[in-house]
């Protein structure tokens, strides 16, 4: 798969460049098979950016889980993309590093 350029921590530099033969990828390099849950928490951040031109916190990730899920999934996020949102969750979804939030 030719891959399209990546900043120095592995992100997308240009997030239009993404696709889910990127995200699939991605995902491999951090050990993680994505599974409709995976797609579902993607397509929403996509979406987003496709909206806003910006990464969704991860507030409002956690709230539209919890609108599918429920309640309970207050930590779905976190069990999906257990080494934080900006680390697996943004690199996945193609998404520019968020300099101004945490690594968490």
């Amino acid at each position: 798969m030719n891959m399209p350029p990546v900043d120095e921590e592995g992100y997308l530099i240009e997030p239009d460049d993404w696709n889910d033969d990127i995200a699939v990828e991605f995902a491999r390099q951090e050990n993680i098979t994505l599974t409709d849950d995976h797609w579902y928490v993607l397509r929403f951040m996509r979406d987003y950016y496709a909206e806003h031109r910006v990464a969704v916190d991860a507030r409002h990730v956690i709230k539209h889980i919890a609108e599918k899920y429920g309640a309970g999934s207050r930590n779905m996020l976190f069990e999906l993309f257990p080494y934080g949102y900006v680390k697996q969750a943004c690199k996945i979804a193609g998404m520019k590093r968020p300099r101004a939030w945490s690594t968490g």
